[in-house]
């Protein structure tokens, strides 16, 4: 049968995204000859994909093996615990340290391969995570990095270097060349701690006033990712807005900026610059990037100006625009990064879906208190779905829906408001993400009005529960010097189901079964309660294969995604969510592709609402079934 286009780049796409893939799954060790010249052996390995390059037998304790491990450092989906593992055994073969296995992997990155942005990311934050004398005794090899030719690595040497406290040697790169003060300003973006971009402040404010047009977009860029000063640099880019060559950068300058630092006098004068902007443009050149950015900074900016003005403007606006909702994707969260927003009764307008995680997602926009029927109506619908549209059922309480979107994709999806104030739901319903990834739609009357009082969403799933913050393992330090004495088990396993852990794992026989069994998790992990945590705050650093997530395209173009139950000579067996009534079935002789996923199907942040308090109550509870 053949593959239509859109469903095999889609497919493609996704298996790209999360690894290189196979035709067939070989679970033989592939033969390595490990005593060839180093080009020989990096061309045995880089022909195996990702699982079969784990297949190789290695070990720290012979040089021979290094090529192995560079080689598994050097994958771009391949999960955080293994790359360390491979990046300590670097370490210990070549007698050297973690930074120095680090900078060298960044370096050997070949940066026009696909992923090999995220890569340099990835190898990079890690990089930077490390402390600050770590990172001064590799001065000179930064001072290296940081003068690349490709602006992603020079932004990380540029980083590092800040990090170490060498601020001096950045100045004089800066002093010697152009590329060096681009790099340094989009290294803001990249530093790990407040007080290292504060320190950045006055460099990226002398760039914006008296520096190239490339250094004044990239200050832009850095002064709009500073945690400080707000209202000065709003100040600063509105007014810039009016300048033809930096109005898209300004533009998506404001758009960063927090809703509080949006000043009604600025803000009139450039939303008037922008209507003007939107009216002296030709209607061909309306669809592209900019354009929608500088028309979603225009809306922003209404919303600070008194109704009377922005009213005129904004019917204005919608002689020549049409408006544009952008909503990204959170890396490894599973949650969309636009919570709620407001649009007029009876309006036309678009949502601009930008997919920047590693799975593929939708958006369903649903009627009031519809989300959870219309994702498991949508689990039913499965890969075919309604109207080519993937994990979509055909339904009135479904408003409108994207097409399933690859990973570092976007749609569009064009709709009219309905014509009845409410809150609307809006949920990706690829399998068991609904219960995480969702927002809503607010129908109003009067947009304007709405923005001088806006009103927060009731939570459409009943949760009445507020983000706490980013848990690390760092936030937990001397947290189990007394163990957990004087918690509760009860407790811990009340937080246990409300944040649907029960849904996927099983303590004493009791839940689901998409994840590990988490009954002996302290036995095995030897009562260590900082491993435990690690589990839970990191869910990809390591995966267990047994619940590692598959993503599969048939050779009649469907996707299905979820966790092996058997993987039979004639078929194998999937199970995509604990709400799913049966197992998805599929012949092998109908597999085209398969590839397991280098991201837990379990979201990162997902105790992010949750005290750390409770977080321990939990850890009480998973201590406590070891025990019976």
């Amino acid at each position: 049968m053949r593959i239509s286009s859109k469903r095999f780049a889609l497919a493609c796409a996704i298996l790209s995204s999360i690894g290189s893939y196979s035709m067939a799954a070989d679970k033989t060790p592939p033969k390595i000859y490990l005593d060839k010249s180093p080009r020989i052996v990096a061309y045995q390995l880089g022909r195996l994909d990702d699982d079969r390059l784990l297949m190789v037998p290695r070990s720290d304790d012979d040089p021979k093996y290094a090529p192995v491990y560079e080689a598994i450092v050097l994958r771009p989906a391949m999960a955080g615990g293994i790359r360390d593992e491979a990046l300590h055994a670097l370490a210990k073969i070549r007698d050297t340290s973690i930074t120095t296995e680090l900078i060298t992997a960044i370096e050997a990155v070949k940066v026009n391969e696909a992923d090999s942005l995220r890569l340099i990311g990835v190898l990079g934050k890690q990089l930077l995570q490390h402390g600050t004398d770590e990172l001064a005794g590799q001065t000179k090899r930064l001072t290296e990095l940081a003068s690349a030719t490709e602006l992603s690595k020079a932004s990380v040497g540029m980083a590092a270097l800040l990090c170490a406290d060498k601020t001096e040697i950045a100045d004089e790169l800066c002093a010697a060349n152009q590329s060096s003060i681009i790099a340094r300003l989009t290294s803001v973006a990249i530093l790990p701690r407040d007080e290292l971009k504060l320190a950045e402040r006055e460099f990226a404010e002398a760039k914006l006033q008296d520096g190239s047009l490339e250094a004044q977009t990239a200050a832009i860029s850095a002064l709009s990712q500073i945690p400080t000063e707000h209202d000065a640099t709003f100040r600063n880019l509105a007014s810039l807005v009016a300048n033809e060559d930096l109005r898209t950068a300004a533009c998506r300058g404001l758009l960063r900026l927090p809703s509080q630092a949006y000043q009604s006098a600025p803000a009139k004068g450039a939303a008037e610059t922008l209507v003007r902007f939107a009216e002296s443009t030709k209607p061909d050149q309306r669809t592209s990037d900019a354009f929608i950015d500088s028309m979603r900074a225009a809306e922003q900016l209404l919303t600070a100006i008194p109704a009377e003005i922005a009213k005129p403007l904004r019917e204005r606006l919608r002689e020549v625009a049409v408006r544009v909702v952008r909503i990204g994707t959170v890396e490894e969260e599973m949650r969309y990064d636009v919570p709620y927003f407001a649009v007029e009764a009876g309006r036309p307008f678009q949502i601009l879906l930008e997919n920047h995680d590693l799975m593929p997602h939708n958006l369903v926009v649903t009627q009031p208190g519809a989300l959870k029927s219309v994702a498991m109506a949508g689990l039913t619908a499965g890969p075919s779905g309604a109207n080519g549209l993937p994990y979509v059922t055909d339904s009135p309480n479904v408003i409108a829906a994207s097409s399933l979107v690859a990973p570092d994709a976007s749609t569009r999806l064009t709709l009219t408001a309905p014509s009845e104030p409410g809150e609307y739901p809006y949920v990706c319903t690829f399998p068991q993400h609904w219960y995480r990834m969702y927002g809503v739609m607010i129908v109003v009357n009067d947009l304007d009005a709405w923005n001088r009082n806006p009103t927060k969403p009731a939570n459409p799933l009943g949760s009445n529960r507020t983000f706490v913050n980013s848990w690390t393992l760092d936030d937990f330090s001397g947290a189990f010097e007394n163990g957990l004495q004087g918690r509760s088990p009860a407790i811990g396993e009340k937080i246990f189901n409300e944040a649907s852990c029960v849904g996927c794992h099983k303590v004493n026989e009791s839940g689901g079964a998409v994840g590990p069994d988490l009954t002996d998790v302290y036995t095995r992990w030897k009562s260590d309660h900082q491993s435990v945590l690690r589990e839970i705050l990191e869910p990809s650093h390591k995966i267990d294969s047994k619940y590692a997530t598959q993503t599969v395209l048939t050779t009649d173009g469907k996707t299905y995604s979820g966790i092996v139950l058997d993987d039979g000579d004639e078929i194998l067996t999937l199970i995509n969510s604990p709400d799913a009534k049966e197992p998805i079935v599929i012949r092998q002789e109908d597999i085209e592709l398969i590839k397991r996923s280098a991201t837990s199907m379990m979201p990162k942040a997902l105790l992010d609402q949750y005290t750390k308090d409770e977080i321990l109550e939990l850890l009480t509870y998973l201590e406590s079934a070891a025990k019976k």
